[in-house]
C-alpha cells in the first residue's frame, strides 16, 4: 500500500508542475500578444504619421486679421498628436484588459482578477447607461444650436447686403449694420446657453448650480466698467457723433478718428500721437465733429488781427477778405466776412472769417491764411498791432 502511495505521488507533483507551466505559458503568450499590439500600434503610427505629413490639407486654413489661427502645418501637427493620443488611449485600454488576463489564469490571484474586472466593468457600465440616457438630451442641444447658427448665418448675410449697398433700409445707416449684428449674434447666443443649460449633465445638482451662481456673481462685480463702457459705446455708436476717420474734438484732444471698439474710441492726433477714450468718458463729455460740419455746411475757420485805429475799417475788412480768397482750401463759392470783434487801447480786433470742405487740412489751411493776411497788410503798408491767435468753430 505504501509502495502504491509512493508511486502515486510523484504522478500528482508532475501533473501540478505541468498545470503550473501550462499557466505560466499562456500568461507568456498574452504578454508577447501584448507586445504584438504594442508593437503593431507603433507600426501603424509611423505610417499615419507618414500619411498625414504627405497628404494635402483637409480644412481650409482659418485667418483672423493678419493673424493666421489655422494652417496646413497646424493642421499636421494637430492630425499626429490626435493620432498619438488615441495610440496611447489604446496602449492603455490593452494593458488594463491584458492583466486581469493574466490574473485569472492563476488559481492565487484570480479573485484579484475578478475584483479588477469588477473595477473596469461596473464604471464602464455606468459611463455607458449615463451615454445611453443622455442621448435624448444632445439631440435637443443639437437641434437649438443648429437653429440658432443658421440663424446667425442668416443676420450675418443681409449684414453683408447692408454693407456692400445691395440691401437698403430707410432710416438704417450702414454703419449700424456691424454693431446691430454683433449685438444681436450676442443676444441669440445668450438665448442659445438658457435653453441648453436645463439640458447639460448635472445641470440640476447643487454642485452645479452652486459654480454657477458664484461664477455670475465674479463676472457681475468684476466687470461693472467694462459693461458702461460697452452699453457706451452702442449709445455712440447708434447716436452717430462721428465715425472713422472723422477729424473731432474732445475736451483738448483733437484729430482722426482710427478705431472705435467695445470698450474705447481711438483719436490720433496731427502730432501722430495715439490716445485712447474710454466710451464711457464720451459719454459726459461734449465733442466736436469738424468733418460733418465741413461736408454739410461748411467749417468756419476764423483767425484775429489787431489793427490800429488809423488804418480805416473798410479797408482792413478788403485786406483780410483778399487774403481769405487767396489761401488754398477756403471754399470759392463762400464769401469771407470780416467781424469787428473787440476795440482795444490802440486798436481794433479784426476777424476774419472762411469757409473751407476738408477739416483734415485746417491747420495747413490756417497756415496758408496767415501767410496771406501778412503779405497783403505788408504790401500795404500796414502793421499788424497785435499777435496773431487762432480759434475754430463749425
Amino acid at each position: 500500500m505504501n509502495r502504491f502511495l509512493l508511486g502515486i505521488q510523484p504522478l500528482v507533483i508532475a501533473d501540478d508542475v505541468l498545470e503550473i507551466l501550462k499557466q505560466v505559458g499562456k500568461a507568456l503568450l498574452v504578454i508577447v500578444l501584448l507586445c504584438v499590439i504594442f508593437f503593431l500600434l507603433s507600426f501603424l503610427f509611423k505610417k499615419l504619421k507618414a500619411y498625414i505629413l504627405k497628404s494635402k490639407p483637409i480644412f481650409k486654413p482659418i485667418t483672423i486679421r493678419n493673424f493666421v489661427l489655422f494652417n496646413s502645418g497646424k493642421e499636421a501637427n494637430f492630425l499626429i498628436s490626435a493620432v498619438n493620443i488615441l495610440r496611447y488611449i489604446f496602449i492603455l485600454i490593452a494593458i488594463v484588459i491584458a492583466i486581469p488576463i493574466i490574473f485569472s489564469i492563476f488559481p492565487q490571484t484570480e479573485n484579484i482578477a475578478d475584483k479588477l474586472f469588477q473595477y473596469i466593468l461596473t464604471p464602464a457600465k455606468m459611463i455607458g447607461k449615463a451615454i445611453v440616457g443622455y442621448i435624448p438630451n444632445l439631440f435637443v442641444i443639437i437641434i437649438i444650436w443648429l437653429c440658432i447658427r443658421y440663424v446667425v448665418k442668416g443676420l450675418k448675410y443681409l449684414t453683408k447686403s447692408i454693407k456692400s449697398g445691395k440691401l437698403k433700409i430707410p432710416g438704417f445707416y450702414v454703419d449700424w449694420a456691424e454693431p446691430t449684428f454683433n449685438l444681436i449674434r450676442f443676444f441669440l447666443y445668450a438665448f442659445m446657453i438658457a435653453m441648453i443649460y436645463p439640458y447639460l449633465p448635472g445641470a440640476n445638482s447643487g454642485v452645479f448650480q452652486g459654480v454657477s451662481v458664484f461664477i455670475g456673481l465674479v463676472v457681475s462685480l468684476g466687470s461693472t466698467a467694462v459693461i458702461g463702457n460697452v452699453i457706451a459705446g452702442l449709445v455712440i455708436t447708434y447716436m452717430r457723433p462721428f465715425k472713422i476717420g472723422d477729424r473731432i474734438k474732445i475736451n483738448e484732444t483733437e484729430g482722426n478718428v482710427i478705431e472705435k471698439t467695445a470698450f474705447v474710441t481711438r483719436i490720433r492726433t496731427p502730432k501722430n500721437e495715439i490716445i485712447t477714450i474710454p466710451n464711457s468718458f464720451l459719454m459726459s463729455t461734449q465733442s466736436i465733429n469738424y468733418t460733418t460740419s465741413a461736408e454739410n455746411y461748411g467749417l468756419i475757420l476764423h483767425t484775429t488781427v489787431g489793427v490800429d485805429y488809423t488804418t480805416p475799417f473798410q479797408q482792413v475788412h478788403e485786406l483780410l477778405i483778399k487774403a481769405g480768397k487767396m489761401t488754398n482750401g477756403v471754399l470759392s463759392d463762400k464769401e469771407p466776412f470780416v467781424l469787428e470783434t473787440k476795440f482795444n487801447d490802440s486798436d481794433t480786433s479784426y476777424q476774419l472769417n472762411v469757409y473751407v470742405a476738408n477739416a483734415d487740412k485746417m491747420p495747413e489751411i490756417l497756415s496758408d491764411l496767415h501767410s496771406n493776411i501778412q503779405a497783403v497788410f505788408k504790401e500795404a503798408n500796414i502793421d499788424l498791432r497785435t499777435p496773431l491767435f487762432v480759434s475754430q468753430s463749425g
